[in-house]
Parts: C-alpha cells; structure tokens; sequence
C-alpha cells in the first residue's frame, strides 16, 4: 500500500465524498477532522453529523450512520464508530501508522507540506525597521517570528512574498540628519548643545566618518557616495538612510533573513501615490475639514473617533502613507497581506483599515491581516541587559547573534506567541543542557545521524524495511507525533503561528530521547534492526524539516 502521509487530509477528503452523496446540497459544509482527547475515542473524529442535524431536520445519529455508509472505502480505515449523540470516531490500522515511516524517507524534505494556499499570492511584510539605527531585539524578534512565518506559509502551498518596507521620511529620518550633521561637524552627545532627540550611539560616528570620507554605499538598489560637505543637509540625510539600510541588510544576512522585496515610504511621495491616494479619499465622501486640518470619518468604518490625515501645517499623519502603500499591495494583486509588526503599531490597525474601506478599492474587510509581538527583555547572569556602546541606547540583534550564535537567537525568539512577553536568557541559549531547548532538539538530530553512522548501512534499504514490528509503546508514540506534523504545518499557517512548530519539535525530540534511552537499534535481529533504523531515519527527517521552518541548521554531530 502506499503511505498517506496527511491522515486528517485524506479523511476531509473522504467524508467531503459523503456529504456529496447524503446531503448534495449543504456540500460547503464545513469538514472538521479533529484528534480525540482519549485515545478510545479513536485516532481521528469528525462532527458533520452533529452540523446538519438542524439543516437536515434529521437526528445526528441517523446522518451519522447515513455518513459512514457512503463513506468511500479507504485502506487506511481499521473501523468507524458513533459516539454521544453523533460523533463519527475513526480507527486508524496499525499498518498505515507503521506505513508512515517510508512515506516520510520516501517524501524527505517535502514531508509535511500541505496545500491549504493552492499557490495563492500572500505578502508577508516584517522587520520594516526605521533606517536610523541598527536592529534591536525587538526588531530581531520581529524578522524572527516573520520569516518563520513565510516558511510555514511556503510550506502549507502559499505563494509567498517576503517585504521590508523604509520608513525613510519624517521626524525621525530629521533627527538622523542632523546627528550625522553633527558629529560631521566634530559636535559629540557630550556637548551641551547636542538636541535632545538627537541619535548618541557610537554608529553615528561611523556613518559621519565614511559620509566625510566619501565612501560609496550600495543598499538593496541604490548606490550612493559621500560628498563630505558638511553643510548639504540633503546629501547627508541621503547617505546615512543608504548606510544604516545596507547596515541592517547586513544584520539581516548574519540572522539568514532575505527579503523579494523592499519599499520606500519616500517612493510613495515622490511618486504621488500619497496625494493620489488623499485626492480619492476626498473624492469619496469621507473626509471633512475642520480646524484647518483635513479629517478621514474613520468612525464609518468602526473607529472610536475620526483621525487627522493632513496637519494643519500640511504635513501628513503617519497613517496617511501606510494607507497609500497598502494600496499598491492590493493593486499588486495579492489576495492576502499579513503585516508582522511590534505592538506598539495596534492603534495603526484601525485606521489603515478604515482608510482601504473608505477608498472603496474592492479591499475586503478586514484586510491587511497583523501579527503583533511583545517586547524582549534579555538577561545574563540572571540581570537585564539594556545597552549595547554600539547602539548606545538598547541591544541590537547583532550583538545576540553574535553572544549565542544565529540558531539559538532564531530559535528563542520565535519560540513563543508574538502575543507574549518574551524573556531571552542568554546563558540558557548558551547551555548544552536539556533545558536549552534548541540543543535538545539539536540534540535528538545528531544522535539518530551518529546511530545511523554507525551502523553504515545503505540509507535506500531503509525505504523497503518491514516495519510491521514498530509495535512498541515508544514506537507507537513515535509514529503518532510524526504523523501529526503535517497538521501542525497546517495549524501554524492558518493561526500565523509559527511558535507550534518549535513546540512540536521539543515533544518529538523528548519522545525520541525516551526511546533512545530505552531501545537499542544496532541489534543482532536484522529484521527489528532495520525496521527502527528506518523509525529514526524518518525521525530526523522530520526534525530536519521542522528546524528549517525556524531557519534552525540540523546538525549530525554536537
């Protein structure tokens, strides 16, 4: 028989096959294929019965069994039962479980991929980090949870675009100028003249330094050199934008986050795509003016008040571009947008909401989608570490990076909801324990890769093992976790969720440790031999496979 790698996939699709035939006309129901709590309950249970008891006017145990009737026969199937008042509980055979172990060596990498996006566009915008400074943990956290998040994505059959959008215009772009300005000028945070919200890290030295030297700069498309004139204000802000860009893409790679592409807030002025956008929203019938300002009627659209969009001095509010902006996402034809940000952006939700609605563009409610993370506190030696001389004023992500090295920062940092507070212990990610979860995972990896090199048989001989006798309580445990990751692919994308990955792999690993500490492999029967060399084989597939979502290396030995 040949493996189903994706039983909760393979049953919808069955009871999909049903419900065509016993109620042909309430066939968009939805087909809810869940794990019972209790294992009596069987492997699998599906409540269709229970949706069209009201619909069909019928009892839930009568279409229960109408259900299993037309259930089309599968080999996968050891027997259905109804439970309570009409839940449809599925056995799974031992032998399609068992059979999961060559699927998984047979699929290798692609194991666990799902198709819920059917190749559909999705943008996932992340990092989108301000170009004055270099990237804090926050921000690292950020690229972290968004990357991740695009893995997953990928990996559950979206289509997807990776975007970092500048934020290279406005008062903090101001104070960049003049900090570079300053610090051209031999003027230093010491001075009583330095401003107030002027930039003190020792960065802005740098940028003075190679902008007086009159470096060039290559950052994402631009191309830009110093002219080392300390009164042209214009090239100055040019320059330090273009070199703390190409300093964050260099953060960026040491982190092993890449992006397809990366926008420019100034773009959206130069090219009028702000003021197109004002002119619409004037044009349909939702702004006033009011106290020489110009106001969008987001209270239509499920504000608790109307926002400002153009000062009365004429400038903008910060919300005004982003409305612009994810206008042109949407005329690019994405379907979906997911915007991965900090928390400090949950009153831009609204707004940019309301400014699509008001536009009425064809933009469906709701749209863009936001994940939101919390803040990072990160401690050594049990202490709260606050600044790093580089930055000045907070840790960078470099500096993380460079402490625990890129595996274990990826791996904390997107460990947890976004939603939660995030405490990174940096002497725990540096601990070879089993409390470091990242070297446990790490761990199971490198232990199944010495087994197997140990053993020094051909790999292609695991693919034809009888793997009839995995039939042990750590087997059988093993088996079910594998068989569940395909569904917690799925689960991460449709949640925007990537921390389920890094949690169902710190279960699999604790699942194979226990059986490692229980279990010899290299054993004089060859029949039992192979059969739990292909076990692990499989195991470590999918612990490959999980880590690379969390863009985590694999390694064989540690």
């Amino acid at each position: 028989m040949s493996a189903v790698l994706n039983f909760k996939s393979h049953l919808s699709d069955l009871f999909a096959q049903a419900l065509r035939e016993v109620a042909p006309d309430h066939e968009g129901a939805t087909v809810l294929i869940e794990r019972p709590k209790q294992a009596s309950h069987g492997d699998y249970a599906c409540n269709l019965a229970m949706q069209l008891a009201k619909p069909l006017r019928k009892s839930p145990r009568d279409i229960a069994n109408a259900l299993i009737a037309a259930l089309p026969k599968s080999e996968v199937i050891e027997k259905v039962e109804i439970a309570g008042a009409g839940f449809i509980n599925v056995f799974i055979t031992t032998a399609a479980k068992q059979d999961v172990v060559h699927g998984v060596l047979q699929a290798g990498a692609g194991y666990g991929h799902v198709h819920v996006g059917q190749g559909r566009k999705v943008g996932v915008e992340f990092v989108s980090a301000n170009p004055t400074g270099p990237l804090h943990v926050g921000h690292g956290r950020g690229a972290a949870v968004g990357d991740c998040l695009c893995n997953v994505l990928h990996a559950a059959g979206w289509n997807v675009t990776r975007e970092f959008y500048y934020n290279d215009a406005g008062a903090q772009i101001d104070n960049l100028t003049l900090s570079v300005q300053l610090r051209c000028k031999g003027v230093t945070p010491d001075d009583a003249s330095w401003p107030e919200s002027g930039y003190r890290g020792d960065y802005i030295m740098d940028v003075a330094r190679s902008y007086m030297a009159k470096e060039t700069v290559e950052a994402d498309d631009q191309h830009t050199t110093g002219k080392g004139d300390v009164n042209d204000a214009e090239a100055i802000r040019h320059f330090a934008v273009a070199y703390l860009r190409r300093e964050q893409d260099l953060d960026l790679r040491a982190f092993q986050v890449e992006f397809d592409v990366f926008s420019l807030e100034s773009a959206l002025y130069t090219e009028g795509k702000v003021e197109a956008t004002v002119q619409k929203l004037i044009a349909s019938g939702h702004t006033y003016e009011q106290e020489g300002a110009l106001w969008l009627r987001t209270t239509d659209f499920g504000d608790d008040k109307d926002r400002v969009m153009r000062k009365s001095d004429g400038g903008y509010t910060y919300f005004v571009p982003d409305v612009a902006y994810h206008l042109e996402k949407w005329k690019r034809g994405f379907v979906r947008v997911i915007n991965e940000q900090g928390s400090d952006h949950h009153s831009t939700i609204t707004r940019v909401r309301a400014g699509l609605q008001a536009l009425d563009a064809g933009i469906p409610k709701g749209w863009p989608d936001y994940v939101l993370h919390q803040m990072v506190t990160v401690l050594k030696n049990g202490e709260e570490v606050k600044i790093s001389k580089r930055a000045g004023s907070y840790v960078t992500l470099r500096d993380l990076i460079d402490e625990v090295g890129c595996d274990a920062t990826r791996y904390f940092l997107a460990a947890r909801h976004p939603d939660s507070q995030l405490v990174f212990d940096i002497d725990l990610a540096k601990s070879q324990s089993n409390d470091n979860p990242v070297y446990y995972i790490q761990y199971a990896h490198a232990r199944i890769s010495t087994v197997l090199a140990q053993w020094g048989g051909e790999r292609n001989s695991l693919l034809v093992a009888d793997v009839s006798v995995l039939d042990s309580e750590y087997e059988t445990a093993l088996l079910q976790r594998m068989i569940d990751y395909p569904q917690v692919i799925e689960a991460a994308a449709q949640e925007l969720a990537p921390h389920l990955v890094a949690f169902y792999l710190k279960e699999l690993a604790a699942d194979f440790h226990s059986y490692y500490n229980a279990s010899r492999f290299l054993v004089e029967d060859e029949k039992l031999k192979l059969a739990r060399l292909a076990l692990i084989a499989a195991v470590a597939q999918t612990i490959k496979n999980g880590l690379a979502l969390l863009g985590v290396s694999a390694p064989e030995k540690m």
